[in-house]
């Protein structure tokens, strides 16, 4: 497949050729629901389109870090992290990074026989709230399993396998109910020191919070408010199960999931650290020799040497 670099640090883009478009549309299969164009852009700040006419595809956006905007219809609707939206086909519109901000979104451009059941209502910011039930670690490892899909596939069976994960990614956002697997009552609520809730069950959900916003750069104020807890109680709780802070805690799990990226994937150092929410490559190298004894391209590096 084709990449197509629009000038951010980390980000990782596709577009795919005519051709493959046209195997797209012709294949029994894949017809219902296609890919054009698919990426990732960390950290984006000046990113900006207007598209006069609309195109033929229908555009997701998936903010999950940083603000943006998008105009559509007359009206200017505004985006935060963990939201996202899905421009209609062929309809003009305008969206971008907020000025003076920046976001981290998942992009794709779909198309086909089925995608306006996807589309549907989506046109409006979609909370994708963190809850004790989300899962949103997983829905972008899907987004990058599709990435990783059509980097590296060059036929159709590629082309089947990536549109099936389409399916089951977009549908993790229509049918987010179902996805997380609880009713719409159950929605999370801000927790309050009365809470019933145990302590190691706290600790759990801090945990969850912290893998639902790996990508992020979140502080302890953001992991209290969650718990709703205050921070001298919950620190204490947190090293009494975990044997470490909850930023040190938070700081491994970025080092692990480093680890897991250098080891099945071809993403380069930097791609992973925006990955990771570092924008400082130095950081983000200082900090993994200090966990791991080597920097990351020490590590890269004797993965296949061994």
């Amino acid at each position: 497949m084709i990449k197509r670099k629009d000038g951010f640090q980390g980000e990782r883009s596709i577009v795919l050729p005519p051709m493959y478009i046209e195997i797209e549309r012709k294949d029994p299969l894949v017809r219902s629901l296609y890919i054009t164009d698919i990426g990732y852009y960390p950290k984006a700040e000046h990113h900006h389109r207007i598209r006069t006419e609309g195109i033929e595809q229908y555009v997701l956006i998936y903010c999950v870090d940083g603000s943006g905007f998008y105009r559509l219809n007359g009206m200017t609707y505004k985006v935060h992290a963990n939201q996202y939206f899905i421009l209609p086909a062929g309809i003009p519109h305008e969206y971008g990074a907020t000025e003076g901000d920046q976001w981290t979104i998942y992009w794709v451009h779909f198309q086909g026989d089925h995608s306006s059941i996807y589309a549907d209502g989506a046109d409006k910011p979609q909370d994708v709230r963190v809850t004790i039930n989300s899962n949103i670690h997983n829905r972008n490892n899907i987004f990058e399993e599709i990435l990783s899909t059509l980097h590296n596939g060059d036929g159709i069976e590629d082309l089947r396998f990536a549109t099936s994960l389409l399916h089951y990614y977009l549908a993790s956002l229509r049918y987010l109910r179902q996805y997380r697997k609880v009713s719409h009552h159950e929605q999370h609520e801000d927790k309050t020191e009365s809470n019933a809730a145990t302590s190691i069950n706290v600790v759990e959900a801090a945990i969850h919070f912290m893998k639902e916003n790996i990508e992020r750069k979140i502080t302890l104020q953001d992991i209290l408010q969650y718990v709703g807890y205050s921070s001298t109680r919950f620190s204490a709780l947190f090293k009494q199960q975990t044997g470490v802070s909850p930023l040190a805690y938070f700081n491994n799990m970025k080092i692990k999931l480093a680890c897991t990226m250098m080891r099945k994937t071809d993403l380069h150092i930097n791609q992973i650290c925006y990955k990771l929410g570092i924008e400082d490559a130095l950081y983000f190298s200082r900090m993994f020799s200090k966990a791991m004894g080597m920097s990351p391209s020490e590590y890269r590096k004797k993965l296949f040497s061994s």
